[in-house]
């Protein structure tokens, strides 16, 4: 028996979306284009999209930096835009990094190069974020509220 795809229909709406988005658009725009579009078409299929979310890292419950998403979709799949001609090694590495700083378990690379390309990635969720200066453990970020986890933040 085969097992389903972590949150299948999901990612499938968003791989359905960034072909469309590629054969309109074809290869040769800025990643912020691609993006920006991605966005649109996303939230025309009905999703909700947090674009530029700024994500705190702990380490043994002390604030220790952040990192930056694209865009997470119906707060359950980070999306991580590309759009170089060669694919970069730690792309990749980069998705999973996020994928271990967030309680989000799967995320999708899109490649918006020569050939449109896309990579899926799959992690158990096992860090904990808070936001920076909330060192009491009352005010620390609640695991199983995805709003207490990241903060959005309009980029310009």
């Amino acid at each position: 028996m085969t097992r389903p795809l972590v949150e299948e229909a999901l990612t499938g709406s968003v791989i359905s979306a960034f072909f469309e988005v590629y054969n309109y658009m074809g290869y040769g725009f800025l990643e912020h284009l691609y993006a920006n579009a991605m966005e649109r078409e996303l939230i025309a299929r009905g999703h909700a999209v947090g674009r530029e979310v700024k994500v705190y890292v702990e380490y043994k419950g002390e604030y220790i930096g952040t990192q930056r998403l694209d865009m997470i979709v119906d707060e359950k799949l980070i999306v991580e835009n590309k759009s170089t001609f060669q694919l970069a090694p730690h792309a990749r590495r980069q998705l999973y990094s996020y994928l271990r700083a967030t309680n989000i378990e799967v995320g999708l690379l899109l490649h918006f190069g020569p050939e449109a390309k896309f990579y899926r990635e799959v992690a158990q969720p096992r860090r904990r974020i808070i936001h920076p200066n909330s060192f009491n453990p009352a005010n620390q970020a609640n695991p199983a509220d995805p709003n207490s986890l990241v903060e959005s933040e309009a980029i310009d």
